[in-house]
């Protein structure tokens, strides 16, 4: 059994994995940055220790101090969370190499679902539906136009070895490719320290909705419902919610079945997310991301299946703890990501003291979060605060329960997003289900709307 637990990475999610250890009898070890010394994760693990300077590139990113400190501290396992080196391949096959417990799929397996073009061949071997397409990876705009043009207009051009929003441009037409594969690419190189790009159709109007699933070492895999997603802004999700208003049981059926063989066809093991572009009844695999997700809570709420000891005990080599007739879902989720963000100001950060905060409770209502009163803000990381998730007998409870919980958050000293997401909330579209990826450009043009 996994005696001792590091966690690469900071915020929320180091602290939601410390807190899951705790309940299995696991110490922990936290790494911090020089920035983020005082950080709530430091305080809350059995251990912390400085692994470098405020940068990313220097600390949370630099893989030989993580794997030292690893080492250095006696911990037999790493949990990635997610962001920084969570899909890095090179990482956890480093990981490997160390003889060190990787929270996650082997390290061959993250590469080629990494990789879009591999992970695309993959899908349609296994007979799962793909959007249309280039075969091979991309490493400049010359290339990429011809293979645009293939493809037809619009496309979308995606870091072929990165996710969660960046490095992905939309070209409408050719006279706009150039500049966006330039500005993709740029983006890419900084983001994941990688310009390979990947090019394909663009669904105009599509919902993005994903399926979680688990699998361990002895090829059992089950998924455990869907989440909608379609709340975004440039690809960044917003608002998540369990189960997604728009599928039919048929429907549902089908998308799960489909995720499943997806994780079987790419011999995974581990919590994985299978997510697809939903153009009305018809459904396309977008990508899989290998590792836990930033809206696992809402899946975690209808299912009662805590994902984090469920990954820990995977990597540790138990079998699944749950059968597929298992998972029953449970009323209706919603979460909500609170930014320190000014979205009037087109979205700037807004980094600073908290110098005074007040975070709602009550039943079925959930935080997560590793801010308080007196936390420093800085510049340097996501500008996530907290995820607010609440827990209805239906969607109308849910939204009912996450208006009333907002109205209640207060946040003093830096700007949010909060007035912004109760905006959403309260939006006659959103509260219809009658939405796609396309909401947040619609809502954003009513902005003067916003209280």
């Amino acid at each position: 059994m996994i005696q001792k637990l590091l966690i690469a990475n900071r915020g929320e999610i180091a602290v939601r994995i410390i807190r899951a250890c705790r309940e299995m009898g696991i110490e922990t070890v936290a790494v911090y940055s020089k920035a983020d010394k005082d950080a709530l994760h430091t305080q809350l693990a059995d251990e912390a220790i400085c692994i470098g300077e405020t940068k990313a590139s220097e600390s949370y990113l630099n893989m030989e101090s993580i794997i030292s400190a690893t080492i250095a501290t006696g911990a037999d396992a790493i949990h990635p969370g997610f962001g920084f080196l969570s899909e890095n391949s090179k990482f956890a096959r480093l990981c490997e190499q160390c003889n060190i417990i990787f929270i996650g799929p082997k390290s061959d397996v993250m590469y080629n679902l990494g990789n879009k073009s591999v992970a695309r061949k993959t899908m349609i071997e296994a007979n799962v539906p793909v959007i249309p397409g280039s075969e091979e990876q991309i490493y400049d705009s010359k290339t990429g136009k011809k293979i645009a043009d293939q493809v037809g207009y619009p496309v979308i051009i995606k870091a072929a070895l990165g996710g969660g929003g960046k490095g992905m441009r939309v070209a409408y037409g050719p006279e706009e490719f150039e500049q966006a594969f330039n500005a993709a690419k740029k983006e890419s190189e900084a983001a994941f320290d990688d310009g390979t790009m990947y090019i394909e159709h663009f669904v105009e109007n599509p919902r993005h909705i994903e399926f979680q699933i688990l699998a361990d070492k002895f090829g059992n895999v089950i998924h455990l419902g869907e989440r909608d997603c379609s709340i975004q802004r440039n690809h960044q999700k917003m608002i998540e919610e369990s189960p997604s208003v728009i599928l039919s049981d048929e429907l549902r059926k089908k998308m799960g079945n489909t995720a499943v063989r997806a994780a079987k066809a790419a011999k995974y093991e581990n919590a994985g997310t299978i997510e697809f572009l939903l153009d009305k009844d018809k459904f396309y695999f977008m990508e899989m991301n290998t590792r836990i997700q930033v809206e696992h809570p809402v899946t975690e709420t209808v299912t009662g299946i805590d994902l984090i000891k469920e990954q820990i005990k995977i990597a540790d080599g138990q079998p699944l703890s749950y059968k597929q007739k298992d998972i029953k879902i449970n009323g209706h989720a919603i979460e909500c990501r609170i930014n320190a963000e000014n979205p009037l100001l087109n979205f700037r950060p807004s980094p600073g003291v908290i110098t005074d905060l007040y975070l709602p409770g009550g039943n079925g209502v959930r935080i997560d979060s590793a801010v308080y009163n007196g936390y420093e803000v800085t510049p340097y990381y996501d500008s996530m605060l907290a995820k607010l998730i609440v827990h209805g007998e239906n969607r109308e409870e849910a939204i009912k329960k996450m208006i009333s919980a907002l109205g209640e958050v207060i946040v003093e000293g830096i700007d949010t997003n909060v007035d912004y997401l109760y905006g959403i909330l309260n939006d006659s579209v959103f509260q219809s289900g009658h939405f796609d990826v396309n909401f947040i450009e619609n809502f954003n043009k009513n902005i003067e709307n916003i209280a």
